[in-house]
């Protein structure tokens, strides 16, 4: 067993924080760690944080943290940022905002760049996720970036989606509307201490308090503290709930998992061989006109998987 993984395992808290950096940076190291702790893990749970760009994320999950210890999780938060254009690396701003939880031991957290990832999440972390897992955490909290309604993917890593909205921040009928309004389990108007959440929050119900799935809409501040509590008692009753078929769940996780880490080896051995001079003859006879592109492509698709 490698050392990284026998004091991640012990709940060490710099072994866990290098072996998140080294599956991120997918490091030499970071397969056999997958490999070491992958029968370790599947305990924790995932609650996923989406929603568009100001909603007060990371603010909430400040406010939320303290009310799910005392439901008696330990409670680690991945924050998926926003990639520097400079240096590709996360900028850092839930940390800003969690200072408080920063200083508590039994808390872990993390920021991680997305790294141009589609909907906001990191390409890396489930492998994160699985980390924190084979620590000990049984409560992980993924904050994803703020990207609008093409923000779902995350529902596709975690077992539990929250969506946040916050008022006046443009039009309210656009803002709910489909993607982020068909993927939550929980919706929360956040900032209700500020004028416009009473609209937005009836603007929710009309739209998605009728449907078959009957989501709790909540309504919270993280200024003020309300509605944290009873976000927290809501996480904690519907994970308990599908508890019950956790098991297919997690085989539809995995299998979300399988088909991206496949289209990734194909993706990544398809521009090796377009950089090919075989490849460079097609774009000679499109240039010529001799072929058009629907043949040209079909012709190099047959050349690339024979």
């Amino acid at each position: 067993m490698l050392a990284i993984v026998k004091g991640l395992v012990q709940g060490d808290r710099r072994s866990v924080a290098r072996a998140i950096s080294i599956v991120d940076n997918r490091e030499p190291e970071a397969k056999q760690i997958i490999k070491e702790i992958f029968g370790k893990t599947g305990k924790a749970r995932t609650v996923g944080f989406t929603g568009p760009g100001g909603a007060g994320k990371s603010s909430l999950l400040g406010r939320l943290i303290p009310e799910c210890q005392a439901l008696g999780y330990k409670v680690a938060v991945l924050a998926v940022d926003p990639t520097s254009p400079i240096t590709g690396g996360a900028i850092l701003g839930d940390r800003v905002r969690m200072q408080g939880q920063l200083d508590d031991e039994k808390v872990f957290m993390r920021s991680m760049a997305s790294r141009g990832a589609v909907g906001g999440v990191s390409k890396s972390l489930r492998n994160a996720i699985r980390v924190l897992d084979a620590a000990g955490y049984d409560l992980i909290l993924v904050e994803s970036v703020g990207a609008g309604q093409l923000e779902i993917e995350i529902t596709k890593v975690v077992d539990l989606t929250v969506v946040l909205f916050t008022p006046n921040t443009g039009d309210n009928v656009q803002a709910v509307k489909a993607g982020l309004t068909e993927v939550g389990d929980i919706y929360v108007v956040n900032k209700a201490d500020i004028d416009g959440a009473g609209p937005l929050y009836n603007i929710l119900v009309d739209m998605i308090g009728d449907t078959e799935r009957k989501p709790p809409i909540l309504k919270t501040s993280a200024k003020t503290g309300k509605g944290i509590k009873e976000l927290a008692q809501h996480v904690d009753k519907l994970l308990k709930e599908r508890s019950i078929n956790y098991k297919a769940h997690e085989r539809k996780m995995l299998e979300d998992e399988l088909k991206d880490m496949v289209s990734d080896i194909v993706a990544q051995k398809v521009a090796s061989d377009l950089n090919s001079k075989k490849y460079s003859t097609f774009i000679d006879k499109l240039a010529r006109k001799e072929i058009d592109p629907y043949v040209a492509a079909e012709k190099v698709a047959e050349t690339l998987f024979k």
